[in-house]
């Protein structure tokens, strides 16, 4: 094995033609690459072993073994890591050439080559080599832990994932409250994706988004000519998500005539289309979602306790991002890698300044506002990293401001001598009051306490 550098880059030339091998291998040591010319696939392939190229650019027709033989036995003998393959082909070839590239080659180039071309083309193989690695290694990273696509290990989130799976294998209604931006409709969706016996789609409305007036029609559908523009009968959301899910996002918002609409569908399963003279049956799961509190709703009369009470069932909590400890850091990698695909970037990560401010910060907008945050940081960001600089201003004022201390875990009753606690209790009990708070978030505890991360984790350790 290869003692090679992750930041050192190797290109093997395999080229038979004297001159022009040690003229490539020449050209690409000039642009600061580290490179070594073989004459032959045969000598190559323990060189390959052994050295580890990132890049092997090989004469298509070579003696004995060609190149897409050599290429081959490469990838046959190597599997996952293997170089990535350039092939050199003269113009009559270039059939040959198209066919390399289907057998899993990055690129051909033809005879007399251009070297800038030539050069070029190593640069792009070596940039797509590193995105692909850095695309791997994020995916490594937060393939730890999830559920159904959801990311989170801390402890709210892992018990978030044991009531969503067993809810999934309920059948009646389930109620999704959390705060604006926690990803609600994210594990509604997850619920039904893990319903093994929900085959038909998902569908995610919200109520506040629809004319009051086309409510019922949107809901229940309509019969030709049940009102006036109403030319073509039209199925319903609950029609169309038959078999399936169907999400009723901002419950909160339905209006009292359809709240009782709604009751006596999941209380039947049975629909009437406007217009139509009889009942339809319907098989649709009701997920609802809302950020109120609809148990003050209900106190208030704009919500029907008999609909709360229905709904209920199963009723599912999404913790917000301050109550999520570290999950905070996995997430904001999860959006810097899908953000610098989408903008062709290779920004490797956060500074600690940059980290810092993130875990500071109250995060009002939960992950929907740190997710915001990323997309702004990779959109300003040309460097490598991202820096304190390149978030939102918002988060950075807010983050810098101080924080008052809050004591109220300090029992205002004095104990009497013999139940003293030593300081070396007081001092856990305080360190387990703040991890509490910050949902085992270790940077932003170590912050408040305001000692260094390894002496928090020395401290957790004794």
């Amino acid at each position: 094995m290869s003692d090679k550098s992750v930041n050192e880059n190797r290109i093997l030339i395999v080229e038979d033609d004297q001159a022009l091998g040690r003229l490539l291998t020449q050209e690409v040591l000039d642009h600061g690459l580290d490179s070594r010319w073989i004459s032959s696939a045969e000598k190559a392939l323990p060189v390959i072993s052994q050295w580890s190229p990132d890049v092997v650019v090989s004469d298509l027709r070579l003696p004995g073994m060609d190149g897409l033989e050599l290429m081959a036995r490469v990838r046959n003998s190597i599997g996952e890591g293997c170089p990535d393959f350039l092939i050199i082909t003269a113009f009559g070839t270039i059939s040959r050439a198209v066919e390399s590239l289907k057998a899993g080659a990055e690129d051909f180039l033809t005879k007399p080559l251009d070297l800038d071309h030539f050069m070029i083309a190593i640069k792009k193989v070596l940039r797509n080599r590193g995105l692909r690695r850095e695309v791997s290694q994020m995916r490594d990273l937060l393939s730890d832990g999830g559920f159904q696509g959801i990311t989170g290990q801390s402890r709210p989130m892992l018990v978030l994932f044991d009531q969503m799976a067993r809810v999934a294998q309920a059948e009646g209604p389930v109620l999704v409250l959390g705060e604006s931006g926690t990803g609600k409709e994210l594990v509604a969706r997850a619920i039904h994706r893990e319903n093994r016996n929900r085959k038909g789609s998902f569908l995610a409305v919200n109520c506040a988004g629809i004319p009051e007036h086309l409510l019922e029609s949107e809901f229940f559908g309509h019969r030709a000519g049940a009102f006036t523009g109403a030319g073509k009968p039209r199925p319903g959301l609950f029609a169309e998500a038959e078999g399936g899910t169907l999400l009723l996002d901002e419950i909160s918002e339905m209006p009292m005539f359809l709240q009782a609409k709604l009751l006596r569908m999941l209380q039947d399963g049975k629909i009437r289309p406007v217009g139509a003279d009889r009942e339809e049956q319907v098989d649709v799961r009701i997920i609802a979602a809302t950020h109120q509190d609809l148990e003050n709703e209900v106190r208030q009369g704009s919500f029907r306790e008999d609909l709360f009470f229905r709904l209920e069932t199963f009723t599912i909590r999404v913790p917000p991002l301050r109550q999520r400890g570290d999950d905070l850091e996995l997430l904001a990698a999860r959006f810097l890698e899908g953000f610098c695909i989408q903008a062709g970037k290779r920004i490797q990560g956060f500074d600690e300044s940059a980290l810092e401010i993130l875990n500071n910060y109250h995060f009002p907008g939960n992950v929907r506002e740190l997710k915001n945050a990323v997309e702004r940081a990779v959109t300003f960001c040309d460097g490598r990293v991202i820096t304190a600089r390149h978030l939102p201003a918002r988060i950075r004022e807010s983050s810098a401001k101080p924080r008052e201390n809050n004591w109220e875990f300090i029992s205002p009753v004095v104990p009497r001598e013999g139940d003293l606690p030593t300081l070396s209790r007081v001092e856990t009990d305080y360190i387990r009051h703040v991890l509490e708070r910050v949902g085992g978030n270790k940077r932003r505890a170590a912050a408040i306490l305001g000692i260094g991360r390894r002496t928090l984790y020395r401290r957790l350790e004794q």
